[in-house]
């Protein structure tokens, strides 16, 4: 599996907003009952929010695209922080998951974690599946804020 990361550029905004929408469209399809164009329409602006809050919050961090074999499949949003690795946001499309893509993925930022001596955070949808990924790569749950667990994984995956 050859993954690898390019920095996004706003050539990517479509394939990212497509992501997006793909990210969120279960979670959106089972809530509302609202038209395909409607869900759309709502998550395309909800992308557009998204973007801008993490330009603001994070405008140090690291947007990137994720390739395999060099075909776009996902984004990898990463904040290095002074004692901590944050991952923004991690995404890959439906047609890619379940396949060891976001797996090798978190297993460089652990890496990354270990070789820099920092812990990995984030915070994960309560609904999400992923958080059964996150925990046997030795993430823990540290608390729930509404809808969001966050998940820490210590130094070299040390217990606290």
């Amino acid at each position: 599996m050859n993954i690898s990361l390019r920095a996004e550029t706003e050539v990517d905004i479509p394939f990212l907003r497509t992501l997006y929408i793909s990210m969120r469209w279960d979670e959106l399809a089972i809530l509302i009952d609202w038209s395909d164009e409607q869900k759309v329409a709502f998550l395309e602006s909800q992308f557009d929010y998204q973007r801008r809050h993490y330009r603001n919050a994070y405008w140090d961090a690291e947007f990137n695209v994720v390739q395999l074999d060099g075909q776009d499949v996902g984004r990898l949003y990463l904040h290095r922080g002074i004692k901590d690795l944050r991952i923004v946001d991690v995404g890959v499309l439906p047609a890619f998951r379940n396949q060891g893509v976001g797996t090798q993925l978190l297993k460089g930022v652990l890496a990354e974690g270990d070789a820099t001596d920092k812990t990995v955070s984030i915070h994960v949808e309560v609904f999400n599946p992923a958080q059964h990924l996150y925990r046997r790569l030795g993430f823990r749950d540290v608390h729930q804020d509404g809808p969001y667990i966050y998940m820490i994984r210590n130094l070299r995956g040390q217990e606290e």
